[in-house]
């Protein structure tokens, strides 16, 4: 905007006329009563109503304070009386929720307008107007007829019939009968009135109207249908619990309570994310992914928590990019709804609405029963060999692979739940190519990125295959962050997009040490021991039951050890040895390879082990020189000057 310019202070206007407005509604709620002041003040009883450009006439006949003062039902129509046409914008007949019959109050400043050739005055700039309940009686039937269906003709008028041209469609010639429009229309089976309340409310597909019609406060009476396009989890605030299932929280991240979301999209293409607080079941993710994703649900009891824009959550914008543009035309605002007025010709969202349930309100309906909408994007899976050729940056890319080693990071100052973890991955395209690209590949998982126990329990265990969902590619990694989702099956629906998903057969091979290996990855090593670093060799025993790697003297028995997490004696301890080693490679003959080798083996070598570790110097003469087969080795750091590689023989799951 130019700096004091027309639309700065056109702005500016708005934005202390919508102030005003809200600050006069909250008044009269709270006062409870009708203002005093009547100066000015223009009394009408409404008639007849309908809608037109999203504009709600009422036809109405003012009254005199002495009429004014009786029931609606008792205040009779005077012919003499004029007949005012009366101007709500769609805000302000949200608020009002008038039917025939009410009697409104319009405060100043409404305006009135004479129309050349028409005898009914048009009544305007109707923002500051209250609907009066005069009797306990009106009370009554306003409670009454609250969530009964209220049928009001919609005048569709084309701009055709609106500048007379003569080449008319026959089809924009209807009855005024077809053009009325019931606002509850019918609801699917698991929406019906008996199971909720709401369900007589209108269902609307816009989330930009509901929410500019309904206001930032809540959704009470009105409910938007939309399509689940993910489910995943986010990081709530610590001390976060969940209302229904007596304070215990839906999962865990790592000691991290976390809530349940929907990223969701409306007819017109409109996304906005769900943020739940309370379920009524703690199920897995995965089976929320598999119910939910694709289908239609209705939402009601909402409130806006946000609106967001692309430099404010980056992460949520790139998994709607990702969803852009939609497979089917969507709907365009403004225009007329029919097929071939529809087009996928539009330009990303720029903002989103981050919604949260009112405590207390049906929230989400889902028809599970429905088949999969149209509108659904599932999600792209890709071939390893192909995401690392992917040149864009902060691109979602979903792929299945092996986990082959997981590693967390060994900062001490970080907490556990904000720490790192490092998953090294393959699959079938990275294992068959040449030596171009790297056989496996680090995927990083962030600590906002939540975990759900079984995929946590099943990598600790053994080498799994790992769906991956909407990871972030950029700056040659691969991240697992917000709103990633890790499964281990397939989702029901996906598109293979040209990808090889065909599974790993034989044994996984690990690239070789060379010129070209960087620090952080995995690597095999082969080459000659040339040193021993005397300084860093020593050994512990641990316990053979738990791992346990700090045992104490048995108090009865002093030539036993005890491990104090069994609480009982070890008979049969491991033996632990950490060793480094400098190796001569000749694939990095120029570099000094240091490589840090743990080994475990029976406390009955334990004095073979201590003499090696005495190193004394016939000993060490006698490790140089042995030839070191492939060792499966991660990457500490790759350093010029000194010329050095630094590694740590691993185990691969």
């Amino acid at each position: 905007l130019c700096r004091g310019g027309l639309a700065e202070r056109l702005c500016r206007l708005q934005n202390r006329e919508r102030s005003a407005i809200s600050f006069w509604r909250h008044q009269c709620i709270s006062d409870a009563k009708i203002p005093s002041d009547k100066s000015g003040v223009l009394i009408v009883k409404i008639l007849e109503m309908f809608e037109e450009c999203t504009i709600q006439v009422a036809i109405c006949q003012q009254l005199e304070q002495s009429s004014a003062m009786l029931s609606s039902e008792d205040a009779v129509i005077n012919a003499g009386e004029p007949i005012l046409k009366v101007l709500f914008a769609r805000e302000t007949a949200a608020h009002l929720k008038s039917r025939p019959q009410d009697v409104i109050h319009i405060y100043p400043p409404w305006q009135k307008l004479l129309l050349k050739n028409a005898d009914v005055p048009v009544i305007m700039n109707t923002y500051f107007s209250q609907k009066v309940l005069l009797s306990e009686h009106s009370e009554t039937r306003e409670k009454t007829y609250g969530l009964t269906k209220i049928l009001i003709r919609k005048n569709i008028i084309s701009l055709a019939q609106m500048f007379r041209l003569d080449d008319l469609d026959d089809e924009l010639h209807q009855k005024s009968s077809d053009n009325q429009v019931a606002c509850a229309p019918q609801i699917h089976n698991n929406c019906d009135s008996k199971q909720h309340p709401l369900a007589q409310s209108a269902v609307n597909d816009s989330l930009l109207e509901m929410v500019e019609s309904q206001g930032a406060v809540g959704w009470r009476e009105a409910r938007v249908r939309v399509v689940i396009q993910r489910v995943y989890c986010l990081p709530a605030r610590e001390g976060y619990r969940s209302h229904v299932q007596g304070n215990k929280p839906l999962l865990s991240n790592r000691g991290m309570f976390c809530r349940l979301c929907l990223l969701v999209q409306d007819a017109y293409g409109m996304f906005s994310e769900v943020q739940l607080q309370s379920l009524s079941s703690a199920e897995d993710i995965e089976q929320y992914c598999r119910r939910w994703e694709g289908k239609f649900c209705c939402l009601a009891g909402m409130k806006i928590l946000q609106r967001t824009t692309r430099g404010r959550a980056l992460g949520l914008f790139s998994l709607i990019d990702s969803l852009w543009p939609p497979v089917v035309p969507v709907k365009v605002p403004g225009q007329s709804q029919d097929s071939e007025m529809m087009t996928t010709n539009l330009p990303p969202p720029s903002f989103c609405y981050i919604l949260t349930v009112q405590s207390g309100e049906i929230h989400v309906e889902v028809d599970e029963e429905e088949q999969i909408s149209n509108l659904y994007q599932p999600p792209a899976v890709h071939g390893l060999k192909e995401i690392l050729q992917i040149d864009g940056c902060n691109e979602r890319c979903s792929f299945w692979a092996r986990v082959l080693y997981l590693r967390l990071q060994t900062k001490h100052s970080v907490p556990i739940n904000q720490k790192e973890i490092g998953l090294f991955v393959t699959d079938s395209t990275l294992q068959n190519v040449v030596h171009i690209i790297p056989k496996v590949v680090a995927v990083s998982v962030a600590a906002s990125c939540v975990l759900s126990t079984e995929i946590t329990e099943a990598l600790s265990v053994a080498s799994r295959l790992v769906f991956f969902k909407d990871a972030l590619w950029g700056n040659g990694r691969i991240i697992c962050v917000e709103r990633t989702v890790l499964l281990l099956q397939k989702p029901l629906l996906y598109s293979a997009a040209g990808a090889d998903l065909s599974e790993l057969t034989g044994p996984v091979r690990l690239d070789e040490l060379d010129s070209t290996t960087q620090a952080n990855s995995v690597c095999a090593v082969r080459g000659t021991v040339v040193g021993v670093n005397e300084s860093t060799a020593f050994s512990w025993p641990t316990c053979n039951r738990c791992g346990n790697g700090k045992l104490e003297l048995c108090p009865q028995d002093r030539g036993l050890l005890y491990c104090s997490q069994c609480s009982e004696v070890v008979i049969s301890p491991v033996l632990k040895m950490q060793l480094e080693v400098f190796l001569s490679c000749p694939s990095r003959s120029q570099s000094t390879v240091k490589v840090k080798v743990w080994h475990e083996m029976s406390f009955g070598l334990f004095v073979l082990i201590n003499m090696l570790l005495s190193l004394q110097s016939y000993e060490v003469q006698s490790v140089l020189g042995k030839e070191v087969g492939l060792l499966n080795c991660y990457v500490h750091s790759v350093t010029s000057h000194p010329n050095c590689v630094a590694l740590e023989e691993i185990v691969l799951l």
